[in-house]
């Protein structure tokens, strides 16, 4: 899967899990950026992605990712696999 069909996939997750309609996910979006993303809604994040795009994180993988941008190459790499 390319990062071209990732990010419409994943911007309707992200729109779901923090209710925002409006909310533009980019490659530079970080936590900080969105409104109500804390650790629980980072895990609620998480699972949402993992069951829509079929793929399973490590710890690891997740603690290294630093924004958007990084979860998109991530979910990439495990689409393509």
């Amino acid at each position: 899967m390319t990062q071209q069909e990732i990010y419409p996939r994943l911007t309707k997750i992200m729109r779901d899990v923090f209710d925002d309609d409006n909310l533009v996910v980019t490659p530079e979006l970080t936590a900080n950026d969105v409104e109500g993303w804390d650790s629980v809604s980072h895990i609620t994040l998480i699972v949402a992605i993992e069951e829509a795009f079929g793929i399973k994180f490590k710890s690891a993988e997740l603690e290294k990712m630093k924004n958007v941008g990084q979860l998109v190459e991530q979910i990439e790499k495990k689409t393509s696999a």
